[in-house]
């Protein structure tokens, strides 16, 4: 899985390396430190397996309107 992040083709699902590298930091804090729920089969995958694998499935992308995946910001910050 972790393959996937040497193809083009999760960088143009993300718009974009920057976008990307947000997104899975994102989606790691919820999983590890906000205990969510992963939205794919976890079959002995690890954490950054669970959310590369979220994002080639479209569970959640970097186009929050899309998923419907809202990012949570931090209380007191300019986007929260």
């Amino acid at each position: 899985m972790i393959e996937a992040l040497r193809s083009d083709e999760i960088v143009k699902k993300c718009g974009g390396r920057f976008k990307l590298t947000a997104l899975i930091q994102h989606r790691l804090r919820e999983l590890l430190v906000d205990e969510a729920r992963p939205l794919v089969d976890r079959n002995g995958k690890t954490d950054l397996e669970v959310v590369i694998a979220e994002i080639m499935e479209d569970k959640i992308t970097a186009d929050y309107t899309e998923s419907g995946y809202v990012m949570n910001f931090a209380v007191g910050s300019k986007n929260g």
